[in-house]
Formats: C-alpha cells, structure tokens, sequence
C-alpha cells in the first residue's frame, strides 16, 4: 500500500480522495519507481476538480509529471537506482500518474534525470518549463534573435510564463509580459521582464491586423488572443503556441500569415519525440541556477493537492507547485 490521489468514477459519482492505495491498481508497465516528487499544472487542476474530462480511465491517480527513483526495471535503458523523470505521454489519463508514493511506467516515456537538476527542482520545471523551453526552441529555430525585438509571453503568472519569460531573459531576449494580475508586475519583472501588460488589451475581438510590434511570442491562452499576437506580429517573426486557458478557437485572418509572412508554431508537449525532450531538458540544465527557483516555485503536501487544484484554476496560484508525496 503507498499514499496517492485517486480520481474514481462510478456512474454521475465523481471522487477524488488522498488515500491508501493497493498497488494492484497500477497499470502495466516494465519500469517500478518511487517517486520522490511530482507538480500540479492546468490539466492536472482540470483532472482534479473534474471541471473538464481529462481523465478517460478510472480508477486513476492523477499527475502527469514525475520524478523518482527506479526500483525495478525490465528494460535494458533503465537500472535500479537510476533517478528518471516522466512528462505527459498520457499519464495522469489513461495510465496512473504522479501524484502518489509509487508508479508503474514504461521506459519508453522515460528519461534519466539530467545532472544539473535535483530532483525537487526537476518538479518545479515539470511540463510547464520544458513547454516553455520548447516554445523558447521553436523561436530560435525559426530565426528569432534578441536582436530581432520585442517577445511577448502570455499567461505570466502562471508555470509556462514564470519559465519562459526567465529562460528568454536570460538568453538576452527582451521580454513584455501580459496578464491579468497587474499587482503581480513586481514578480514579473524580477523574473527578467521588461514591461508587463494587462492582457486586456489583448482578449477582446480586434483587427486581422495590426501595428507590428512583436518579434515573437510565447502564448498559453489561445482564442482573440492568439488571434491578436497573430495580427501584431512583426513581419518573419514567430508565434509558439502552447496553450488554451481563454479558448480552443481562433478568430483570425490569414492576413499576417501572407502578407507578413510570420509562424504559427504549435508546440505538443505530451507526445513529444524524446530526442526533442533530452534536448529540451539539457539546455534547461544549462540555463537555469538555483535562485532561478527560489520565487517561482511553491512545495506542498500530498494532503493539500486537492485543495490547491482549485485555486490554480481560479487564477489564485502564481508560478509553479511542487508536491513532496513524502508529505501527507
């Protein structure tokens, strides 16, 4: 038996309870782990509270990030000992996930977690770091330099933004935050950000385009205001496009696309190659110091996971959650 979150469904009769679970419940896998810590992102929230239907198998133990310690292996990539990390890959939907003492993988989502990085703050990245490192990519390879000008990150409170703004800021990149929470402007720009706007100014329906302003972008919240990014984007530049916390729609014209000629880069973090994820997490590696975590991260308990899933999707949690399961 090991402590866990449980999501369960049984008729209309939706639970989520921290409780003792039998490992009979794990799912197949050739990889055993303890694990040491996991993190709470949107879908992990969305699971959770139930308030979208991310989890399509039951019983289920939510969290789709982990690291920790492998206790048996059936593979040859991986050996007892060994301490890996998983990101998405459909856990914490289909197959068991993070939020628990104990999890059953398979190696073929795993990879070994790079020197550099403790485990704790593996958690802090979780998937919304290395989402924002693969944005970050996506903008270098298509050609966005410092040089080129202004980025915009949206949603920069939250774990995709906190990262990418500090991860562009310390690449030299100047970089103008948008969100909602203006009283949050000090953090923002302790991070690396030059200028923090209210996303207002960006959510609402507006023109197929509009003055050139952005070199590229970082944007976690879709719909107008994608669609908005799009319009103001500065002639070749690139918008890497990650996330949907106003909208799955997008109300734009082909307008900036041709006349422009700019990028609309979707960025996948669940199926991702894992090439694309050991380059993403060597250069995090490389990028981020240790006082790189000491604003932008939170550690709480198992026993205050359910709690804190309803306040990150109330816009109440700023930058990242890391959850011992130690605790609670």
């Amino acid at each position: 038996m090991f402590k866990g979150i449980l999501i369960d469904k049984i008729d209309d009769n939706y639970t989520v309870v921290l409780q003792d679970i039998d490992e009979s419940v794990l799912p197949e896998g050739d990889v055993d782990i303890d694990v040491m810590y996991s993190t709470l992102n949107y879908k992990d929230g969305l699971a959770i509270t139930g308030k979208s239907p991310v989890v399509r198998r039951f019983p289920m133990v939510p969290g789709i990030d982990l690291v920790g310690t492998v206790t048996r292996s059936s593979s040859e990539k991986f050996s007892t000992g060994d301490e890996v990390l998983l990101n998405g890959f459909g856990v914490g939907e289909v197959h068991c996930g993070g939020l628990a003492q104990k999890a059953r993988l398979k190696s073929d989502w795993l990879i070994n977690l790079p020197s550099g990085i403790s485990p704790e703050n593996a958690m802090a990245i979780g998937t919304a770091g290395y989402t924002a490192m693969l944005c970050v990519i996506a903008l270098e390879n298509n050609g966005v330099t410092p040089e080129s000008g202004e980025i915009l990150v949206t949603g920069a409170n939250g774990g995709v933004g906190s990262f990418a703004i500090t991860i562009l800021s310390k690449l030299g990149y100047k970089v103008v935050a948008s969100t909602g929470r203006m009283n949050e402007s000090d953090y923002l720009t302790k991070l690396g950000a030059s200028d923090v706007i209210d996303r207002n100014t960006l959510s609402e329906p507006g023109k197929p385009m509009t003055r050139e302003r952005w070199a590229g972008a970082v944007d976690s919240v879709g719909s107008h205001t994608l669609a908005n990014i799009c319009a103001s984007t500065k002639y070749g530049g690139t918008v890497a496009a990650c996330g949907l916390a106003q909208g799955m729609d997008f109300p734009a014209s082909v307008a900036p696309f041709i006349l422009r000629g700019i990028t609309l880069k979707g960025i996948d973090s669940v199926m991702r190659p894992i090439a694309d994820r050991v380059e993403a997490w060597e250069r995090l590696a490389t990028i981020l110091t240790q006082d790189d975590f000491t604003d932008i991260s939170t550690v709480i308990g198992l026993d205050q996971v359910i709690q804190t899933a309803g306040q990150l999707l109330e816009g109440k949690v700023r930058g990242r959650v890391v959850v011992d399961v130690a605790k609670g």
